[in-house]
């Protein structure tokens, strides 16, 4: 499916489109576990705009434990608020689930089914990967792969008003956690689901400003213009009259051909006399 289908079908859904974003322990191998921990997991209904936050701190809340001990909880915390999560997508079985490169084991939708078999022992409900759309190839398929510079998502967001004031940069939301800014980090993850719908709704509109814009992108959106696309009209109604006129020229031609055809027929089928000798 091209990038432009896919668009338009997630145009013609976005009252079953969902953005899902979430923050989590250190990628790397200086975590106690194998695999990083969840912190909060923030999701974004694209047709009522409605935030759905999982977040340990919040569950940690209604549970009573204070913030300094959420740490010797923190695996309880993070699989009920993992469970909750997994049950929200069992309630949306229908939905589309728009991403930012959540794509693989080490980040994505099956890091936080591993991290909910860890914890939990249980199987997470999946999403078929035919729901999932990754907005940042979407943006780059459109665009071309070279229409940012590195760090891609940092680029975007300074040439497409991303730079909101709770959005924390991946070093800095290693820090948060280690500080147990549980509050700080899923502002953040809120913060960059919000600016994921702005830059879905501009790739809709073929608006996302890039640094390099490839020639396979400019020739479609010249091609994509309403002025091209009427000039495009009328140039095939003009060529579909002169095929019609052609076919209409060698019809008469073949006619006069057949008449003259048909006529020295006739001429030599007559009876010839010849003249008496004296």
């Amino acid at each position: 499916m091209s990038a432009k289908d896919k668009l338009k079908l997630l145009k013609e859904n976005e009252q079953s489109l969902f953005i899902v974003h979430y923050s989590c322990q250190n990628l790397n191998d200086n975590n106690e576990n194998y695999s990083p921990r969840i912190t909060s997991i923030a999701v974004l209904h694209v047709g009522s705009s409605t935030m759905h936050s999982f977040s340990i701190h919040l569950i940690a809340e209604i549970k009573g434990i204070a913030r300094e001990d959420i740490n010797d909880h923190y695996d309880d915390l993070e699989g009920e608020m993992l469970d909750l999560f997994f049950g929200f997508v069992a309630e949306n079985d229908n939905a589309y689930w728009l991403h930012w490169n959540m794509s693989n084991i080490n980040y994505g939708f099956e890091a936080l089914a591993h991290r909910y078999k860890v914890l939990t022992q249980k199987d997470a409900k999946r999403i078929p990967d035919s729901r999932k759309f990754n907005l940042s190839a979407l943006i780059l398929s459109v665009y071309g792969k070279n229409c940012v510079e590195h760090p891609r998502m940092a680029s975007f967001m300074k040439l497409n008003d991303g730079e909101h004031r709770d959005n924390l940069s991946g070093k800095e939301e290693v820090d948060a956690f280690a500080a147990k800014e549980y509050v700080k980090l899923h502002k953040s993850t809120m913060s960059k689901v919000y600016w994921f719908q702005h830059m879905y709704f501009l790739l809709q509109q073929n608006k996302v400003r890039v640094h390099n814009k490839n020639w396979g992108y400019k020739v479609n959106h010249f091609l994509e213009r309403p002025t091209v696309k009427a000039l495009g009209f009328v140039a095939v109604i003009f060529s579909l009259f002169q095929i019609v006129q052609l076919g209409l020229s060698s019809l008469g031609n073949n006619e006069q051909q057949l008449a003259k055809v048909e006529e020295q027929s006739n001429k030599s089928m007559q009876p010839t006399t010849k003249a008496s000798a004296d």
